[in-house]
C-alpha cells in the first residue's frame, strides 16, 4: 500500500482536515527542538481522540508503514524526528485533564496536556506535579513519559518515572491495552516502567495517570555567586556531603549567564564565573536549619554574594535566569546544539575543565547550564551554521562531551533521550549483548519494527536478523542469545 492510498485511507476513517500531505504543512513538523536534523515526513496524521491514534497505527501496521509520535515536539535528542517514508501522529491537541482526584494524590490527563497544566490544576487543591522541564510552559506530559523527563527539581523528587502510576497505550498493531492504573504498584512484570521512557520505540500513549505531590510549607531559594565552575561545584559535592537533599541544586556558567541577561535581565551578580541557585522546601523547620548550613557550605567553597529571595516574586525571578538558559543562548549565538550527559558530583569541576579544553581546542564556545545536584550536565554547544565548518567542529565537541562523561562514570544521557542524536554513542556505554537484549524488549512490543525506528539503537535492526541467533518460541522472528 502506497502513501497516497494510506492517506485516503486515514482521510475516510478521521477527516480529510486531520490527514496533511502538503509538502509545505508538512515541513512545519521536519524536526522538534533539536533542529540540526530535519526530515520531512511523508504525511501528518493531528489526532483530536485517542480512537484517531489507534485508527492511524492499525492503518500504519497493516501498511507496513512506520511511524512516529510527536508531542509539543520540544524535544532535544531528535526523538520526535519523523520518517520521511512515514506517519507522523501529532498529540497536541489532546489536551484534556479528564479526572483531577486530589483525594486519592492522582490526576489523569491526555498526552497533549502541558506540564505546567498540570500544576495549575491541582495548585488551588494543595498538591503539585513535581517533575518539571525548563520547558515546562509548553512541553507534553506525552513527551515527557516518552523522554523520561526530569527537571530542576529531580534531584529530590525523581524524574517522570517516579510519577508516572498508570497508562493507556496504543500498541504498535493498533490495539490498546492499559499498564498500570491508580494504584502505586502493580504485579507483574513493570511494563509501565519499561514504556516510560522508551522514547516512542513500544507505542503512543494516549492517557497518563500521574502522582500529585502535596505543596511544600516552606521554600527558601538561595542565589550563591562564584568566582568560578571549580568553586560553585566544590559547594554541590559539600552540600550533599552534608547530607541536606535540596528540591534543586542548579549551576550556570559565566557564558549562560551573559545569555540569560541578556534575553531576560535576571540581573544575577556582576562578575561571577558561576552561580548556584539552590532551593530547599518542606517543613518550616528543617528548612530553616538545612538552609543555614547551606549557606554556611557556599560561604567556605567561596561564594562571594548570597541573596535569598524573600518572597515568591524574588524567588521567580531568581528562577527566570535558569529557566530562560536554552532559549536565552540565542541571543549570543545564531545557531547551538543542546547536549545532556550525567557525571558524578564529584567529578565535576575536572569534566568542566576538560570540556573547556576541548571547546578551545576546536574554536567552539561552551556555555553550561545543568542540574548540578545530581551531575546531569547540559553543554550548549555554539556555532554558527553559516560559517563553514563550524557545524562540524560543534558536533566534534559535542561527542567528545558525551565520551568525557563516560570516561568518568556517567551517561549519555540524563532526562533528554538517546533519540538520533545520540544513538551511535550506546555501544560506547554498552556492550552488544546489552544492546541486544534491549532489542528484544522492543521486539516483542514492536515485532514489524514500526514504531520510532532508527531511534536509541546505533543501527537499523530488525527482529530476528542477528545471525547465528535463535528464535523465541514465545515471539516469533525475536532472537535470544
Amino acid at each position: 500500500m502506497g502513501i497516497d492510498v494510506l492517506a485516503a485511507r486515514l482521510r475516510a476513517r478521521i477527516g480529510a482536515e486531520r490527514v496533511l500531505t502538503d509538502r509545505q504543512q508538512l515541513r512545519t513538523y521536519e524536526c522538534d527542538g533539536l533542529a540540526h536534523y530535519k526530515v520531512v515526513p511523508a504525511l501528518v496524521v493531528l489526532a483530536g481522540t485517542e480512537d484517531h491514534v489507534a485508527t492511524a497505527v492499525r492503518e500504519c501496521a497493516a501498511a507496513r508503514v512506520p511511524f512516529v509520535a510527536r508531542g509539543s515536539g520540544t524535544g532535544l535528542s531528535g526523538g520526535a524526528l519523523p520518517h520521511a517514508d512515514g506517519v507522523l501522529i501529532v498529540t497536541s491537541q489532546l489536551r484534556e485533564i479528564a479526572d483531577l482526584r486530589p483525594e486519592d494524590e492522582r490526576a489523569v490527563v491526555q498526552p497533549g496536556v502541558i506540564n505546567l497544566q498540570v500544576t495549575k490544576a491541582a495548585t488551588p487543591h494543595g498538591y503539585y506535579y513535581a517533575p518539571d522541564p525548563s520547558s515546562q510552559q509548553i512541553c507534553s506530559i506525552g513527551g515527557n513519559v516518552a523522554e523520561n523527563s526530569g527537571g530542576a527539581h529531580c534531584l529530590k523528587y525523581g524524574f517522570t518515572t517516579n510519577h508516572v502510576t498508570g497508562l493507556r497505550v496504543v500498541a504498535p498493531d493498533g490495539e490498546v491495552v492499559r499498564l498500570g492504573g491508580l494504584a502505586p504498584d502493580t504485579p507483574g512484570y513493570d511494563l509501565l516502567g519499561a514504556f516510560v521512557g522508551s522514547e516512542g520505540t513500544l507505542g503512543v500513549a494516549t492517557e497518563v495517570t500521574v502522582k500529585l505531590t502535596r505543596l511544600p510549607e516552606t521554600v527558601r531559594t538561595l542565589l550563591a555567586a562564584f568566582g568560578s565552575t571549580d568553586h560553585a561545584g566544590a559547594a554541590t559535592s559539600a552540600i550533599i556531603a552534608a547530607g541536606v537533599v535540596p528540591a534543586a541544586i542548579e549551576m550556570m556558567d559565566a557564558l549562560s549567564i551573559e545569555a540569560a541577561e541578556s534575553a531576560v535581565h535576571c540581573d544575577y551578580p556582576a562578575g561571577a564565573g558561576a552561580v548556584l541557585i539552590v532551593e530547599l522546601d518542606g517543613p518550616a523547620a528543617e528548612v530553616e536549619a538545612q538552609f543555614g548550613e547551606v549557606t554556611r557550605l557556599c560561604e567556605e567553597a567561596g561564594a562571594f554574594e548570597l541573596r535569598v529571595a524573600a518572597d515568591d516574586a524574588e524567588r521567580q525571578l531568581i528562577w527566570r535566569g535558569r529557566k530562560s538558559a536554552f532559549a536565552a543562548v540565542g541571543r549570543i549565538s545564531p545557531d547551538y546544539i543542546v547536549q545532556d550527559g550525567v557525571i558524578p558530583r564529584t567529578a565535576l569541576p575536572v569534566v568542566l575543565r576538560r570540556i573547556n579544553e576541548v571547546a578551545g581546542e576546536h574554536g567552539v564556545r561552551v556555555a553550561n547550564v545543568f542540574h548540578a545536584g545530581d551531575g546531569n550536565l547540559h553543554p550548549l554547544v555554539l556555532f554558527d551554521d553559516a560559517v563553514p565548518g563550524e557545524a562540524e567542529r560543534a558536533a566534534t565537541v559535542s561527542g567528545a562531551i558525551l565520551d568525557l562523561c563516560i570516561e568518568y562514570g556517567g551517561s549519555i544521557t540524563g532526562e533528554h533521550g538517546v533519540g538520533v542524536d545520540k544513538a551511535r554513542y550506546m555501544p560506547r556505554m554498552f556492550s552488544d549483548t546489552d544492546l541486544e537484549t534491549m532489542h528484544l524488549v522492543r521486539c516483542a512490543f514492536d515485532p514489524a519494527n514500526l514504531a520510532n525506528p532508527g531511534k536509541v539503537f546505533p543501527t537499523p535492526r530488525l527482529c530476528g536478523e542477528r545471525p547465528g541467533g535463535r528464535t523465541h518460541e514465545a515471539f516469533p522472528g525475536v532472537e535470544v542469545f
